[in-house]
C-alpha cells in the first residue's frame, strides 16, 4: 500500500498481487484528529492484506526535513501503534509536481484534480519504491 499524506487529504495506492505496478485506491478526507483516517488505513490494510506500507516522506530540496516532515513522521508514528506491517518512508520530493503535470497532459479538468491528485501521488511513491526493490532482485 502506498500512501500520500497531506493536511487535509490522504491518497491511497495499491499493488498488484505480484508488486509490480501500483494503482490508485482511494482519496481519504480528513480534518481535526487523525483517528479517523488511521482507522481507514487499518481497514484497507487488512481487507488487502498489505504486506507493507510505503508513506511518501516529505523533504526539503537539499534533503533536511522540515515541519512537513515532522508532520508526516508524527503521521508515521500514529499509525505505527494501529497497524501490524512494516512501514517504510520513501523520498516524495516532486511527486504531486509530478501527478499534477500528468494531470494536465491529459486533460483532466480542474475541477477534478483536488479528488485524484493525492491518488496519483501515491501512485508515484508506490510505483517508485515497487520499481526499487524489483531492481535489486
Amino acid at each position: 500500500m502506498g500512501i500520500d499524506f497531506g493536511d487535509s487529504r490522504i491518497g491511497i495506492a495499491m499493488s498488484d498481487p505480484l508488486g509490480w505496478t501500483a494503482q490508485g485506491l482511494e482519496t481519504i478526507h480528513w480534518k481535526g484528529s487523525w483517528d479517523k483516517p488511521i482507522e481507514r488505513i487499518r481497514q484497507i490494510a487488512a481487507e488487502y492484506k498489505s504486506e507493507r506500507i510505503v508513506v511518501g516522506f516529505p523533504k526539503n530540496m537539499n534533503g533536511t526535513v522540515g515541519p512537513r516532515g515532522e508532520k508526516t513522521q508524527e503521521f508515521i508514528d500514529a499509525l505505527t501503534k494501529v497497524v501490524a506491517v512494516e512501514i517504510i518512508k520513501w523520498d516524495e520530493r516532486l511527486t504531486t509536481v509530478a501527478a499534477n503535470k500528468l494531470m494536465h497532459a491529459t486533460g483532466v479538468k480542474t475541477s477534478k484534480k483536488k479528488g485524484i491528485v493525492d491518488q496519483i501521488a501515491a501512485v508515484y511513491i508506490l510505483q517508485g519504491y515497487l520499481d526499487s526493490i524489483s531492481s535489486k532482485s
